[in-house]
């Protein structure tokens, strides 16, 4: 990436950081008292040529579709103004991935096309494309079906380990696991070629640290825990995920990170589930604030990756919030869970 690509991306990161919706716009969003009104409060942000052409009768599927297909442009044009494919489109495949988890969960579920089409980001597929799979994918006839179509697809060897795991431990979360360390892997690949890969760096730790535990949580032997986990960082190393697979609880396996830039992370809780769920969500706004502090540091790149992790976090806090409006969550509960600023005092 030539250093004036770089400059040129990271001039329109700010542009993107400077839109971000505050905790306050969001908070009015939530507030809505139908999904009709959101819709209207929506068109009153930067988010109203996005929304304008949703067909009636709104709905919370439809608001986040839309989100969906602007925040992968958005992701294209990073990559394009930047010139990196490497990182960004790990990032991308994100969108991807998420698609491909949607058609294969709702095949186990037995979902309609028409179910499975309502949410799809079929723009995140057009704009690389990859139409044509996403497709095919979503009329086979069943889960064996679908994964078959795939087979010969860029993701087609982990989607083959991920439906064998599946068939053995009947929990579809299993291939959400796998997805994303697709996903994790070619970023962590991708992140040994980047000069200041902070940011990537947690990312990728996030999402291993968590993978063993969730592996741990289903009752996983060793190696398909550590089969979940993408390449490991300095900060949190093969060895330490080693251990945390191989320990006794998950008690023990958070335990193990007592010794790490993690440690003030571990959640004091009565459970295993809560456990892991607080440190998902410390993890999260430790990536939050990362993102917004890169920002102090003028051209670099990573500017270019914070802002589309920022506008991620904006886009599934509205997607949230449309959910919560629609099936009439209290404002508190939906405000207790989006990933934003601390609200003002």
């Amino acid at each position: 990436m030539g250093k004036s690509s770089q400059m040129f991306a990271s001039v329109k990161s700010y542009s993107q950081k400077g839109k971000l919706l505050s905790r306050s716009d969001l908070q009015t969003l939530a507030e809505s008292r139908d999904i009709d009104e959101l819709l209207t409060r929506i068109k009153n942000t930067k988010y109203a040529s996005v929304v304008a052409d949703l067909p009636k009768p709104y709905t919370a599927e439809g608001i986040e579709a839309a989100l969906g297909g602007h925040y992968a442009e958005l992701n294209r044009l990073m990559e394009r103004a930047s010139g990196d494919k490497a990182v960004l489109g790990a990032y991308y495949n994100r969108l991807i991935a998420w698609n491909l988890k949607l058609i294969l969960k709702a095949k186990t579920m037995n979902k309609s096309q028409e179910e499975v089409e309502r949410r799809l980001n079929m723009r995140a597929a057009e704009l690389i494309g990859e139409r044509d799979i996403l497709v095919n994918a979503m009329t086979a006839s069943s889960f064996e079906d679908a994964v078959a179509s795939l087979k010969g697809s860029r993701f087609g060897a982990e989607i083959a380990k991920a439906a064998e795991l599946y068939a053995q431990s009947g929990n579809f979360q299993v291939i959400d696991i796998y997805f994303d360390k697709m996903v994790y892997e070619s970023l962590a690949r991708a992140a040994r070629n980047v000069r200041d890969a902070k940011l990537i760096a947690v990312d990728v730790d996030a999402y291993n640290l968590l993978a063993v535990l969730r592996g741990k949580l289903w009752d996983l032997d060793e190696s398909a825990i550590l089969d979940m986990t993408a390449s490991s960082t300095a900060s949190a190393p093969r060895a330490l995920l080693e251990r945390m697979a191989g320990a006794a609880s998950i008690r023990d396996a958070l335990a193990e990170l007592e010794s790490t830039s993690y440690a003030a992370m571990v959640p004091q809780a009565d459970n295993d589930l809560d456990a892991v769920a607080g440190l998902e969500r410390a993890l999260e706004m430790k990536l939050y604030e990362m993102s917004n502090r890169a920002f102090t540091k003028m051209f670099s790149f990573s500017t270019i990756v914070a802002i589309t992790k920022l506008v991620g976090y904006e886009v599934r806090n509205i997607a949230s919030i449309a959910y919560a409006v629609e099936q009439k969550i209290p404002v508190e509960t939906t405000m207790s869970k989006i990933i934003a600023g601390e609200p003002e005092t």
